[in-house]
């Protein structure tokens, strides 16, 4: 098989775009707004064809195994994400789907094999993302004992190593890895997409930016505004270039409240996040992130809460859409190559992209016509 060339590689559009959180009840946003997504097969479709139709390059799972309390508990309903890309990757045509996981959970021996069938599947569409492991109660549920943050990258580091072996050598060979040995490792067929899929991960501290830029062709940042997104964005392409001689492409994170007004757009933020907002549940969140955040935070902690039940921590594009696509183009402006989407209600957020954003996008020179 000839496969096309990636879309969230090859795309030609100024600024990529990728569908972030379908996966898992409430998607981004820690409310009990009933339109939020319920994780129903024929939603994960609906989704990933409205997407698939409206050019947009990526779709993006959050790799989860339980909730976060509280009244709703947050992501407590969630898909397996490798056997949910194979699916949407047989109903789709043209957008890169996304497995994410977390590196304890999968043997590399496994997980190369996975990741080459469902490449398969996709014709070439296929991409990985990499998550070293940050929830203790999650990993724990594993059997393993969480590792210092640091060493959670040398692991990854051993993994992604041992599965681009398996990825490119003819035959049988044995790994030397420290955490992986692999006597006589052999894998067939081999992913369409050569040497490997496109590898995606979210590199923000020192070590998981240089994780990135040795091993993923985009790094995935999450920032609390824009100058430093940009930041991240600049430091780690230069550890790419300059360190392993190689390119990357940074994507940042947006939450998307579109509405004819301004005022329309901040009164539905606000009545979510204020008013129906899962209080309990970010701060059980925010109690894995960062050990007794409310006096950890301080002042901080009640914008920092409202920002994870606004969109997981994305930075807002809220307005009319205009002022949605001139915050696009500062992501632009800030040297990121592509951003994830979220929103409330899912299936509306794409009809008005595609009817109302899209256009003004077009206009604008972010996307081509």
């Amino acid at each position: 098989m000839t496969p096309r060339p990636n879309p969230m590689i090859a795309s030609p559009n100024k600024l990529k775009l990728g569908v972030f959180g379908v996966n898992v009840s409430g998607g981004c946003t820690i409310t009990d707004m009933p339109e939020t997504l319920k994780v129903e097969w024929d939603e994960s479709v609906r989704i990933a064809q409205a997407a698939d139709k409206a050019g947009i390059e990526g779709i993006i799972p959050v790799a989860r195994w339980r909730g976060m309390g509280g009244k709703v508990n947050f992501n407590h309903r969630n898909f397996e994400t490798f056997t949910w890309a194979a699916g949407l990757s047989a109903v789709t045509e043209h957008i890169s789907v996304f497995a994410t996981f977390h590196v304890p959970t999968v043997h590399p021996v496994r997980a190369a094999k996975e990741v080459a069938t469902i490449d398969h599947i996709s014709g070439g569409r296929f991409c990985l993302n990499i998550v070293a492991g940050w929830n203790e109660k999650e990993i724990a549920m594993f059997g393993t004992q969480q590792l210092p943050h640091d060493e959670r990258y040398d692991v990854a580091d051993d993994w992604i190593s041992l599965c681009k072996e398996l990825w490119s050598t003819q035959g049988e060979f044995t790994y030397d890895g420290k955490y992986f040995p692999v006597n006589d490792a052999y894998s067939e067929p081999k992913p369409v997409q050569a040497p490997a899929p496109v590898l995606m991960s979210a590199g923000n501290s020192p070590r998981g930016q240089h994780f990135a830029a040795k091993h993923t062709d985009l790094n995935f940042v999450v920032a609390q505004n824009m100058q430093a997104a940009g930041d991240l964005a600049k430091e780690v392409k230069r550890l790419a270039r300059e360190e392993y001689n190689r390119d990357i492409q940074v994507f940042g994170q947006a939450y998307v409240v579109c509405r004819d007004t301004e005022k329309e757009a901040i009164a539905f933020r606000d009545h979510y996040v204020n008013e129906k907002g899962d209080r309990d549940g970010v701060r059980n969140l925010l109690d894995v992130l960062i050990p007794n955040s409310k006096s950890a935070l301080g002042d901080q902690w009640e914008a920092m809460a409202n920002n994870l039940i606004a969109g997981y921590g994305a930075l807002p594009l809220v307005g009319t859409p205009e002022q949605v696509v001139d915050g696009m183009q500062a992501f632009v402006d800030a040297g990121l190559d592509g951003i994830t989407l979220s929103w409330v209600d899912y299936h509306h957020g794409l009809e008005q992209f595609q009817s109302e954003i899209l256009p003004l996008m077009v206009q604008a020179g972010l996307r081509e016509g």
